[in-house]
């Protein structure tokens, strides 16, 4: 696969005091990898994502990507290797247009916000490839309209229109789903899956059917640590996955059956 690239960790942790938050993680995300990362709430997981995209510095172990060690690298060094990310609540400006919030994105990309002389609107390649992005996330039709007045599932469909902007041969999702109303969360996750094979996905999530339906391979991960990594059909077969889910009172875990 051209350009693809393996995210992997080793050891890695991190303690805030005493507090162990994340423990001797050994994390493999494959070139053009479907991955979930599941677990209880408190388990660590965005911290995990945290400290693989620079938010947070390690007490402990490695990160690399490809031939780069990124683990004392800053966030912005870590997203010009191709490494980006959305977060749990959304940081759109709600007064902006999906297109203008792409087009900066990308400006900000290719270092044209400098050119201040220079109209960006004269930039028709930086205007074309917001529209693709647009249309890939088919946000297309609503590229005019106000941030604000977007139903939350197209905005948090914006949040990776502008992740994508930044050409990342990985993308990490930290709860893309997160207060999404259920009927809007499935075509979410279809717009996700249809992102070119030559990125890869690492995905927190917690409703077990969209898990289920589209990862290739779920990390479960239990109070900083990683419990079991597999396929969907192997974590929905093993005990100790039930007794997590079941033990935090299963039934707030919509699809808790597949576990």
């Amino acid at each position: 696969m051209s350009g693809a690239t393996t995210l992997r960790t080793r050891a890695l942790g991190i303690s805030f005091g005493a507090f162990r938050a994340v423990s001797d993680v050994n994390l493999v995300l494959e070139p053009g990898a479907r991955q979930a990362l599941i677990g209880p709430n408190g388990a660590g997981k965005t911290t995990l994502i945290n400290l693989l995209t620079g938010v947070f510095r390690p007490t402990a172990g490695s990160i690399h990507m490809g031939e780069h060690e990124l683990t004392t690298l800053s966030a912005d060094k870590r997203a010009r290797l191709g490494l980006a990310r959305t977060f749990q609540i959304n940081t759109l400006f709600p007064s902006l247009t999906p297109l203008l919030s792409v087009v900066l994105a990308i400006s900000e990309r290719d270092g044209l916000g400098a050119v201040w002389w220079r109209p960006l609107a004269r930039h028709k390649a930086v205007y074309d490839e917001a529209h693709a992005l647009l249309g890939r996330l088919k946000l297309d039709a609503l590229a005019h309209v106000p941030v604000a007045e977007l139903a939350y599932g197209k905005q948090r469909l914006l949040e990776i229109a502008i992740a994508m902007a930044a050409r990342p041969r990985i993308l990490l999702l930290d709860e893309p789903a997160a207060g999404v109303p259920q009927d809007e969360s499935g075509e979410l996750f279809e717009a996700i899956a249809e992102l070119p094979q030559d990125i890869s996905i690492l995905f927190i999530e917690h409703d077990m059917d969209l898990v289920f339906r589209f990862s290739r391979r779920i990390s479960v991960l239990v109070a900083g640590q990683i419990l079991i990594e597999g396929t969907p059909a192997e974590i929905g077969a093993d005990a100790r996955v039930r007794e997590v889910y079941l033990g935090q009172a299963g039934a707030a875990h919509r699809g808790v059956a597949h576990v």
